[in-house]
């Protein structure tokens, strides 16, 4: 299963778009589910999935578990919930200059996050059916690196000396 999930506060239709155009030529036979703020009067309606407006905090735990590929903007609380639970994710940013998003702050994360093991980053919506079948084949390997859900405890011991050792 695919989870397409592009955050709670604004619509982005260039990637609903870009996976309901994937899902018609190459995607078939892909369940694909999609977490899509309620549209606005011209949204773009996906033909080939359905939208849920909104999910809570343990259903949207639920499908990501359930999902073999995450696809999400690039807000860094997507892109961690799937480092999280090791998923790969495919992320396209919103651009600033498009108006889907104040400034370029999704574009500056993909760029600092691509060399990320699990990572696939289509540009713009041109790129996307490739960095999917992309994902899709690498997803089948052995599983992603997970991030620990607390900190690696030399980390923490050094911290912890640093601020002991500070007046």
């Amino acid at each position: 299963m695919i989870f397409l999930t592009i955050g709670t506060h604004e619509p982005f239709d260039r990637l609903v778009q870009a996976v309901d155009e994937w899902t018609s030529d190459k995607g078939q036979g892909h369940e694909v589910v999609a977490q899509v703020v309620s549209p606005v009067s011209d949204a773009y309606i996906p033909k080939n999935f359905e939208i849920t407006p909104h999910l809570s905090p343990r259903d949207y735990e639920a499908l990501i578990l359930q999902a073999d590929l995450i696809v999400s903007h690039a807000g860094i609380g997507s892109i961690l919930t799937a480092f999280t639970h090791g998923k790969p994710i495919v992320i396209m940013p919103r651009r600033g200059h498009l108006r889907e998003t104040r400034n370029d702050h999704q574009y500056t994360t993909m760029k600092n996050l691509k060399k990320r093991p699990g990572l696939f980053i289509a540009e713009d919506e041109t790129k996307f059916a490739d960095v999917v079948e992309a994902a899709l084949s690498e997803s089948h390997r052995d599983g992603q690196p997970q991030l620990q859900s607390v900190a690696n405890p030399e980390f923490t011991d050094a911290l912890r000396r640093f601020i002991l050792s500070s007046k």
